[in-house]
């Protein structure tokens, strides 16, 4: 069989489905999506575009959903026109019913495969008895394939709001839906927000957003700092051939995104990004009564938690967050790609059971006791059981505890101050004061003290149960700071943001960028990450030291008995920009009356 470019049909095996299990749904070190996601998604085209349930090809489970989606519902691919000159590629499901059904409206995240990776959860969607309408916004995918759109790439800005407000207009023709509903993954999770705030006719009645973002600003720029990593990733995953990447953007925002990645006009990159922030219409969300539903993961490498936690606690309507171990999409991953109910280890289907539910519930009215959840529930990091796997690795047996709160803010109960100190070699940190000291490195060079080894690839593992194990003893002395306070009794529980306040000096320039982590350190020397973020300081003189303080990513992570914390500063991570100047050095201070000092976030 081939799908309807031609293409050969690729062998789905239960190996394929392991290989999602071992390696979740991104390809290691990048933002590509995993082939073997590719090819089940591939084998579901070709299936549901023959009509009829292959007799071989899929595994069971895959071959069961597809006979049982087909045997109640319809499936086409319509090309919907938004203007004169630009179509979406669609991909739709429609109940084979008199009775009116809700729809589910899915835009696609930012890939070059627009809506085709995620062909497990429409099909999940239509089982549950929704119609299902997924389509790709404009401006991605390759020439030719059936799941891409014409145009030019909008960022999920007001162009993306009117094709939404256009796709639900189709959708209203094709199924005479009872409610319509949006549910989007990464740059989807965003569109549908801003579409459900924007839609002139307020049409829309639930969005679940998935791996999203609240503040795109923030996301992408924030304590003077760019998260280029994400922006270049980004622009080289459009579909566009290599080299031609500027084809897919408008003049204006070509000239945007590289003004981003140059450092300059930042002020138009941070206004540009606030029209894209569903933080900025929540005041709209909350007039319109728009029941919504969040996810984020807590080393999120696209869109850092704490600006999609601060838009959420603006909300007033019927809302849910869940907080997860892991980095972009890695939660929902294996339900929407090739698990849709048997799952490779327990708890692994939890996250998108938990947004169809919400669905469910807001679209179908079903009494699944959505009203009745913790507005936010939050997984702690890493206290989940796991075993050694085959082929390497660890299975997880037990999941990790999730804590219920009424609010984001009732995570922190209470602060601990631990004092920075200016000991030779590996500095303290203690409940005293310590000021008159200076210690120094050199800047501009990575570290081994890094927030993960690959975008998307080392926090995906960390929700498989293999978190990343640094060793603070070999770290480079020359080109950072640690301070470690001593095996702490009883352990510590971390929940919220850490606060950092420090001086800084600079031996040449006049700028500094500092990158902040917490470890974990066990007994045997090995290490964890709990949280991180960077700060630029500029308007610095050589000679001198202005003292700065900034916040750390929120987390909730338990410190063990017996356990040290340890804080390490340096200049550089591939996640940042590096703005100071490279073989200068960075010298920390601690002055009298504003000591360096750590405050850390307890519940």
């Amino acid at each position: 069989m081939t799908t309807q470019g031609g293409e050969p049909t690729p062998a789905v095996t239960e190996a394929t489905l392991a290989d999602i299990a071992a390696h979740g749904i991104w390809r290691d070190g990048t933002l590509d999506v995993n082939p073997s996601v590719l090819a089940v998604a591939r084998a579901l085209l070709a299936a549901v575009q023959g009509g009829a349930a292959p007799a071989a090809g899929l595994p069971d489970e895959l071959r069961e959903l597809v006979a049982r989606v087909l045997g109640q519902a319809g499936v086409t691919f319509p090309r919907i026109r938004v203007t004169g000159e630009v179509s979406l590629s669609g991909f739709a499901i429609r109940q084979q019913t008199s009775e009116p059904r809700p729809v589910v409206i899915v835009p696609a995240g930012w890939n070059p495969y627009g809506w085709l990776p995620f062909m497990v959860g429409y099909l999940s969607l239509a089982a549950r008895g929704y119609h299902v309408l997924a389509y790709t916004p404009r401006g991605f995918g390759a020439p030719g394939e059936i799941y891409s759109s014409n145009g030019l790439i909008d960022v999920a800005g007001p162009v993306d709001w009117s094709d939404g407000s256009a796709v639900i207009d189709h959708a209203e023709g094709l199924f005479a839906p009872s409610r319509i509903g949006f549910m989007g993954l990464s740059y989807g999770s965003g569109i549908s927000q801003l579409v459900a705030a924007h839609d002139e006719k307020n049409r829309v009645a639930a969005v679940a957003a998935l791996a999203t973002w609240g503040n795109l600003a923030t996301s992408l720029y924030d304590n003077g700092t760019r998260h280029v990593k994400a922006v270049e990733l980004l622009i080289a995953f459009t579909g566009a051939e290599p080299g031609k990447e500027e084809e897919r953007f408008d003049e204006d925002t070509w000239r945007l995104l590289q003004n981003f990645l140059k450092g300059q006009e930042m002020q138009e990159v941070v206004d540009w990004g606030a029209e894209r922030s569903p933080e900025t219409y929540v005041d709209v969300t909350n007039s319109r009564e728009i029941p919504t539903f969040y996810a984020s993961t807590w080393h999120e490498s696209l869109f850092p938690p704490a600006e999609a936690i601060a838009t959420f606690e603006k909300l007033t309507v019927p809302k849910h967050l869940n907080l997860w171990i892991g980095d972009h999409g890695a939660p929902e991953g294996l339900a929407i790609t090739g698990y849709p109910s048997g799952a490779p280890f327990i708890g692994a289907l939890t996250p998108m059971l938990e947004a169809y539910a919400w669905l469910d519930h807001h679209l179908f009215d079903k009494p699944n006791g959505v009203p009745e959840w913790p507005v936010v529930n939050s997984q702690v990091m890493f206290t989940y059981k796991t075993v050694p796997a085959i082929g390497g690795g660890r299975q997880i047996t037990a999941p990790a505890r999730r804590e219920p709160l009424g609010s984001w803010a009732e995570a922190t109960t209470g602060t601990e101050l631990w004092y920075l100190s200016g000991t030779n070699g590996s500095g303290a940190l203690s409940d005293k004061p310590s000021s008159g000291w200076s210690r120094e490195f050199t800047a501009g060079w990575t570290t081994k003290a890094t927030a993960m080894d690959a975008i998307m690839t080392t926090g995906q593992q960390e929700w498989f149960g293999s978190p990343k194990s640094y060793d603070l003893d070999g770290f480079e002395s020359d080109r950072l700071l640690v301070w470690s306070t001593e095996a702490l009794s009883g352990g510590r529980r971390i929940r919220g943001a850490a606060d950092l306040r420090l001086s800084v000096g600079v031996s040449a320039g006049d700028t500094a960028t500092l990158v902040a982590y917490l470890f974990d350190v066990a007994p045997d020397g090995s290490a964890r990450i709990i949280t991180h973020e960077p700060l630029t300081v500029t308007g610095l003189s050589a000679g001198t030291a202005d003292t700065v303080g900034w916040t750390l990513q929120p987390v909730a992570y338990d410190l063990a008995d017996g356990h040290r914390l340890a804080l390490v500063v340096n200049s550089r991570d591939q996640l940042y920009a590096f703005t100071g100047t490279e073989g200068s050095t960075t010298t920390i201070t601690s002055p009298i009356a504003q000591e360096a000092v750590l405050e850390l976030p307890l519940g």
